[in-house]
């Protein structure tokens, strides 16, 4: 056996009884230059043995990290083994439980007065219920400290209207997370920075307000990512967070002023580099970013980031284990061909008010939603899903309005009203499709009407999803 091979087998061998009588039982003769099959799977075993060992020293770490920094060299005497089967080897991952919380979309208690103006504006909006955004935000962080997960991810959209004294207001909060012992990272979204409609809202009308820039971003929630980050992009308030003994956390902005909502090149230079150094020192990665990775049925246009398509080329070669993503204010997930998920989260001020929980547990993955417990905000869950409903039914009486078309006593618009809060909640599986009201809709030339079939076709329960830390290629 050359040399190099044997060493490196003798000293995973250590570290395991069945590894050492694998290791002893391998016979490979010192001037074969080609291994068999059950050679090659025997070595695999032995690399598996070492990384998913119970124990999890310093030794071992450091062996691991050995051990992935010399694949250029192991690929010349094992032509046989691909990239794919080091994933494979590497797909135990220690127990974590990520909280993400996509679009809060937080307003400062001195922005509003919740006067007519503001209620104005956010009637006219997609069912935002920023009436009572106070009250939720403070029983979700609440929340959060009680069940402590291993970190709370925010993935952009942190404040209405990108008000400087939101995101101050919204870092001191997410501080007593960080101080009860639960690490928080952040990324910004369309709405969070030189925000031409940051604004204070009095009675009934409003006066500008300062936004803030990317560099004032980056020191607001200096402590929520940015200070402890491994590594930070030059271009973008991207950066790259450890978590746990072998999981980083790639936080991805596009939402740059000069390139808003476009992964631009000079980035994506910068996470192929970090995705390379991730499998060098044998690192796991979860990927965030605020607008979403994949198409979701109905949306794309605005929603999905420019460039998604070299990315995922990027996140599937590399073994990315899922994409997080917001924006959308749907709860959805898609899939690309090879199986990578993009897991979009409604949004956490939008009824139903449920944010993300994903687990992380040996070689599987498992993603929830989790309701914010509101039991001690009076009339709260009854008050979010009516301003929900009534927004919808707004909208979509004046699309019929306008199309001179008849409701129906308002049973044309409340059947797709309750079609889309069950999409808006990641449940489109709830719903039946047997109602004369569909068909109805069907001949209704409106945008509303490929919406509702898109529900229809959909059907699945986005709440929910159960998968393996690793895709075999």
């Amino acid at each position: 056996m050359p040399s190099v091979l044997t060493g490196i087998l003798r000293n995973i061998a250590c570290y395991s009884p069945m590894a050492n009588l694998l290791y002893h039982r391998i016979h490979i003769p010192s001037s074969e230059k080609r291994l068999t099959t059950l050679q090659r799977n025997a070595i695999i075993f032995l690399l598996i043995q070492v990384l998913t060992g119970e124990e999890k020293d310093t030794m071992r770490r450091h062996l691991i990290r050995s051990l992935t920094a010399s694949l250029t060299a192991l690929s010349l005497l094992l032509p046989s083994i691909r990239p794919a089967d080091f994933r494979t080897a590497f797909a135990d991952t220690a127990p974590l439980t990520i909280y993400i919380a996509a679009d809060p979309h937080y307003i400062a208690p001195s922005l509003t007065d919740n006067g007519s103006y503001f209620r104005a504006v956010t009637e006219a909006a997609d069912g935002k219920f920023m009436l009572r955004c106070e009250e939720l935000t403070s029983a979700f962080i609440s929340q959060v400290i009680y069940e402590q997960p291993d970190v709370l991810i925010l993935p952009g959209d942190l404040s209405f209207n990108g008000a400087k004294a939101s995101h101050l207001a919204l870092a001191e909060k997410l501080q007593t997370v960080k101080n009860s012992g639960v690490s928080v990272l952040v990324i910004p979204g369309n709405h969070d920075l030189n925000d031409p409609m940051a604004a204070a809202f009095h009675g009934d009308g409003f006066v500008h307000v300062d936004s803030v820039t990317p560099e004032e971003f980056a020191e607001i929630y200096a402590d929520f990512g940015y200070h402890a980050a491994i590594a930070r992009d030059p271009a973008s308030l991207s950066y790259v967070a450890a978590l746990g003994p072998d999981l980083r956390i790639l936080m991805l902005d596009v939402n740059t002023p000069s390139s808003p909502g476009i992964l631009t090149d000079e980035t994506l230079r910068w996470v192929e580099l970090q995705l390379q150094r991730a499998m060098q020192d044998g690192f796991r990665v979860v990927a965030v970013s605020h607008q979403t990775l994949l198409e979701h049925a109905f949306l794309s246009y605005g929603i999905v980031m420019g460039n998604a398509e070299k990315l995922l080329a990027l996140y599937e070669e590399y073994g990315v284990i899922c994409n997080l993503s917001g924006h959308m204010h749907i709860q959805h997930i898609s899939h690309s061909s090879s199986g990578l998920s993009d897991i979009a989260g409604s949004a956490l001020i939008t009824w139903p008010n449920q944010f993300g929980v994903l687990r992380l547990d040996g070689s599987v993955a498992e993603y929830t939603t989790k309701r914010v417990d509101v039991s001690a905000l009076p009339g709260f869950e009854p008050e979010a899903l009516s301003f929900l409903r009534e927004t919808g039914r707004r909208q979509v009486a004046a699309e019929l309005h306008n199309l001179q078309i008849a409701a129906m006593d308002g049973s044309l618009r409340d059947y797709l009203v309750q079609a889309n809060l069950a999409y808006v909640a990641g449940r489109p599986d709830t719903l039946r499709w047997d109602s004369p009201l569909y068909e109805r809709w069907q001949s209704v030339p409106s945008l509303y009407a490929y919406y509702l079939r898109t529900i229809r076709d959909d059907g699945l329960d986005h709440t929910r999803l159960r998968f393996p830390l690793f895709r075999p290629s």
